[in-house]
């Protein structure tokens, strides 16, 4: 048990009380312990503090090959392999790539492409493997809603979503001409080892989650997005400028800027809104984070009083639209 207090061990016990309680019984077990555990701390503090986040750790761990099973069985995995673990934390970041956000997208993606009069070019900041880049290629079922899929099905289990709110449902899907993606580090659906990572990112209890993955990464490995490696403060503006002029631009992201520092936040929503205020060519955009990422965003991320179920906030060029489930299970229309 941990006698004294230290930033990692708070680090950990707010992730099991607010992230996994509720939602993945067995993380919450590991971090409660991990957060009293001197030993498992003190090998988690010997990486700088962007590389001991619960979810890389957990994502690692996973990676790593360790059982499915109670805190000792975790404990005992950790300590046996920590050099394995410690390596990946080190190599690896947190690229969650949730195909079922595109349920929560679906809705703005085809009220820009229907006011625009075009296609869409798509641009994901943060994209991970690419699978948010195919809103097009998937079947969707809102409740109460449409049932909406691709002329020829999609080999994806639809999208569920449940509704609230007067949500702008489309009749249809968008037609997507360009897909294009930054990421610090792109990942491969072609490669076993990156599609593997994306899989231990999934939470234990939640399979139905890493089938449509598999699935999802199926349809992106058919016709592979362009994926550019870098800095999305340094990157975003070049490649909007390589998107079709016969098609609307829409930059998104999803549980993104939370790595960013603040003045990188800062810099990227002043990039964005010039390029959104932009007369020649406007860019629209799509943000879904968590509450309080957007700073300087007047009232983005305002907290409903008493709520705190960890949902995402939705805004279209700054402006919040709709309070959504983190993995597009929900949408609420404000």
């Amino acid at each position: 048990m941990s006698g004294t207090e230290t930033a990692t061990s708070v680090r950990y016990r707010r992730f099991a009380e607010v992230d996994a309680r509720g939602y993945s019984p067995l993380y919450d077990e590991w971090c409660t312990g991990v957060s009293e555990d001197e030993e498992v701390l003190a090998l988690l503090d010997t990486l700088p503090p962007a590389r001991r986040q619960p979810v890389l750790f957990l994502g690692a761990a996973r990676f790593a090959g360790v059982p499915l099973e109670g805190y000792g069985a975790f404990r005992a995995f950790v300590v046996r392999h920590w050099a394995d673990i410690r390596h990946v934390m080190q190599a690896r970041t947190t690229q969650t790539n949730e195909a079922g956000r595109c349920a929560v997208l679906l809705p703005s993606l085809t009220a820009i492409s229907a006011e625009e009069g075009r296609p869409l070019a798509l641009i994901e900041v943060g994209a991970s493997a690419g699978a948010c880049l195919y809103p097009d290629r998937y079947a969707y079922s809102y409740s109460p809603g449409p049932f909406l899929e691709p002329d020829g099905g999609s080999p994806v289990p639809p999208l569920a979503c449940s509704v609230a709110g007067d949500v702008p449902l489309p009749s249809s899907l968008p037609t997507v001409a360009w897909r294009a993606g930054i990421d610090l580090n792109p990942l491969d659906a072609r490669d076993d080892d990156d599609v593997r990572w994306l899989e231990a990112l999934v939470w234990p209890e939640h399979g139905f989650r890493a089938e449509r993955l598999r699935a999802a990464l199926g349809v992106v490995r058919e016709d592979p997005p362009l994926l550019v490696r870098g800095d999305l403060n340094e990157q975003i503006v070049p490649l909007v400028r390589r998107a079709p002029a016969d098609a609307v631009v829409v930059v998104f992201h999803s549980a993104v800027l939370a790595y960013l520092d603040a003045g990188g936040r800062r810099r990227f929503h002043d990039t964005m809104t010039g390029l959104a205020a932009d007369r020649d060519r406007p860019v629209h955009w799509l943000s879904h984070e968590g509450y309080g990422v957007l700073d300087g965003v007047p009232g983005a991320m305002e907290k409903v009083p008493g709520e705190e179920d960890g949902r995402f906030v939705l805004q279209h060029n700054g402006r919040s639209v709709a309070r959504t489930g983190p993995h597009g299970q929900s949408i609420e229309w404000l």
